[in-house]
């Protein structure tokens, strides 16, 4: 069975877990901001996606892999690391460029985002953060029974996983898109790319300078 006596205490876990603050929610809101609520939604969906990535290569042990090999490990904490920076640098040279948030409704200027941008971002942004990888190596085997199949079971929590996440993210999408005017304000704007670039940026160089795990 797949809804047994563990999943319960999965449900609580995951659903504080989801509505902590991080760089999922951050580049929710940066996209939100940049390209409406559209651009939101479709980046917390992309991001939710990869967790069937990290609970499939979870499942079949290349997490234990990644784990084991400090060299593979080190190489995709590199590529998410530079990923976040990458991301951030955009953010900081569009707030030195005093560029504008193309809000749906409220400013001339918007030039529409093509749906595959968001997609793109939260995808990569997911896949490539090794912490992921680490959470779900660690967490996911605690509510897996040795009889259950652990693909099957594994595909499943984090099918939950993806709907609570994609209630609260998508959530933040609709909070920050109505929040239209002050978004269209070009001083807001320059101050959220200014504060969105430099935290990616500093996500990123944490995670560039973790230890991998023992």
């Amino acid at each position: 069975m797949l809804i047994d006596a563990q999943f319960w205490p999965f449900l609580v876990a995951i659903t504080l877990l989801s509505l902590s603050p991080g760089v999922d929610t951050l580049l929710v809101i940066r996209n939100t901001a940049r390209g409406g609520v559209r651009d939101g939604i479709l980046t917390s969906l992309a991001i939710c996606c990869g967790l069937f990535v990290h609970a499939a290569v979870s499942a079949l042990g290349i997490s234990l892999i990644l784990l084991q090999s400090a060299w593979a490990f080190g190489l995709l904490k590199l590529a998410g690391a530079g990923y976040l920076v990458w991301l951030g640098a955009q953010g900081l040279l569009a707030a030195r460029r005093g560029q504008g948030l193309p809000v749906a409704g409220v400013s001339g200027e918007r030039q529409a985002v093509p749906a595959w941008r968001p997609l793109r971002e939260g995808l990569l942004s997911n896949v490539l953060n090794p912490k992921t990888v680490v959470f779900y190596m660690a967490f996911l085997p605690q509510f897996i029974a040795p009889g259950d199949p652990a693909l099957a079971k594994s595909l499943f929590l984090a099918g939950v996983h993806f709907v609570i996440a994609n209630l609260w993210q998508i959530g933040v999408a609709l909070m920050v898109g109505g929040a239209g005017r002050l978004l269209g304000s070009r001083a807001f704007a320059r101050w959220l790319n200014g504060a969105t670039g430099a935290v990616l940026i500093a996500f990123g160089v944490k995670l560039a300078l973790e230890r991998p795990p023992a």
